[in-house]
């Protein structure tokens, strides 16, 4: 159920988060920035399809098909990481000042601002990592 949720939600929530004015449609984007995007939100919805098909289908090999749709699940996972610790590499940011504002902490010194991407991500690893121990 776990992995479900996870697969599921890796590929499903990029439609409501990407496909709008904040990211798809940004009127400052390059084109061919939101081509990509588009592609990127199909792709691993239709992965997620797959994904989730390979862990409910009735049948044989239930042990093997969940290993490899946690496998393809982690994929999604890996591909943000590298591009989170390569963004150097390609003056990548983790947001735009127009788009979709960071996450906020009050604490006794002031606000912790912090990009909730990285929150996500860090926990749906724990959680894939955990699901694949307790199969």
């Amino acid at each position: 159920m776990l992995l479900t949720a996870l697969a599921g939600g890796q590929g499903f929530a990029p439609i409501f988060i990407d496909l709008n004015r904040t990211h798809a449609t940004h009127p400052q984007w390059p084109g061919h920035a939101r081509f990509h995007l588009v592609q990127q939100v199909v792709t691993l919805a239709l992965t997620a399809v797959v994904e989730v098909g390979l862990i409910w289908w009735p049948g044989t090999s239930q042990a093997s098909r969940f290993y490899l749709a946690a496998f393809l699940t982690a994929t999604s996972l890996a591909g943000f990481l590298v591009a989170f610790f390569t963004r150097g590499l390609y003056r990548g940011t983790l947001r735009d000042p127009r788009g979709i504002p960071p996450g906020r902490i009050r604490t006794r010194n002031g606000v912790v601002e912090f990009d909730v991407n990285i929150i996500l991500i860090g926990l749906a690893t724990v959680l894939l990592v955990f699901a694949v121990k307790l199969f």
